[in-house]
């Protein structure tokens, strides 16, 4: 590394930096004249605001809750939107204290989730013109993924299971649902499989139950528990006592005394 290379800062020591071994710094390029447009500047544009409801997790009539289009390394990675093409310094002042009721909401809905011990809270503008939060699940006990550097390691991590992964998104949007808008993720379902035959012999009929006075085997027929029962001990048949006819009735009339 030459001797004029900037030195590295003090956090590629900490031990929740995700990388080791030799590091240098990029050269720091020069300021542009003029910064680029963000993705949605205009709302004719923006992705946020053409995308429907069903791709999102819970909405409500004026915010909305999506999560990433794959299950990631951490528990839950979440976004809040309002519906409203606003970024954060143009809210209107009820947009603005709305948006720190849901931030605490949506927070504490992550947390409920086993295996969570902290949510973290970034805002990030760069990238998109329509406001969005991002709200990132740190995994209980997993101390090297605390502060700064946890979205770096929800692309390092194992991608958790998606069974998994999608009844957390089904439970945040059912606890945000509790407080009003509509829950519209749901957990995955179970996948029953029945026996492609029925036709293998039970457990209980083993030669040493079905022995023939002669011990030879003797043949097993299966049939329903009814069918059996109706071969081993008939019923007599049953008469049922004919009923006065019934007078007919509009609904609503109480009947005839």
């Amino acid at each position: 590394m030459p001797d004029d290379a900037p030195s590295l800062p003090d956090f590629t020591r900490w031990p929740s930096f995700p990388f080791e071994g030799d590091l240098r710094v990029k050269p720091l390029k020069e300021p542009v004249a003029v910064e680029p447009a963000r993705s949605g500047e205009d709302a004719a544009d923006c992705v946020a605001c053409s995308t429907p409801d069903d791709a999102y997790i819970w909405v409500s009539e004026r915010w909305r809750v999506r999560g990433m289009d794959r299950p990631t390394g951490l528990p839950a990675v979440l976004i809040l939107e309002c519906r409203s093409h606003l970024d954060l310094g143009d809210l209107p002042n009820l947009l603005a204290a709305e948006l720190g009721v849901m931030t605490v909401r949506l927070e504490r809905a992550i947390r409920s989730l086993d295996g969570v011990a902290r949510v973290h809270v970034n805002r990030w503008g760069d990238g998109s013109a329509h406001l969005h939060m991002w709200f990132l699940a740190r995994p209980h006990g997993m101390l090297q993924l605390r502060g700064t550097f946890l979205a770096l390691w929800d692309d390092i991590l194992p991608v958790i299971p998606e069974h998994q992964w999608r009844e957390n998104l089904a439970l945040v949007a059912a606890w945000l649902a509790e407080f009003g808008g509509q829950a519209i993720a749901e957990p995955a379902h179970i996948q029953w499989e029945s026996p492609a035959t029925f036709t293998d012999q039970p457990p209980w009929a083993t030669a040493e139950t079905n022995k023939s006075p002669d011990d030879t085997v003797a043949p097993v027929t299966y049939g329903s528990a009814i069918d059996n029962l109706a071969e081993t001990s008939p019923e007599p048949p049953v008469t049922i006592p004919q009923q006065p006819e019934a007078r007919s009735r509009e609904p609503g009339q109480t009947p005839a005394t």
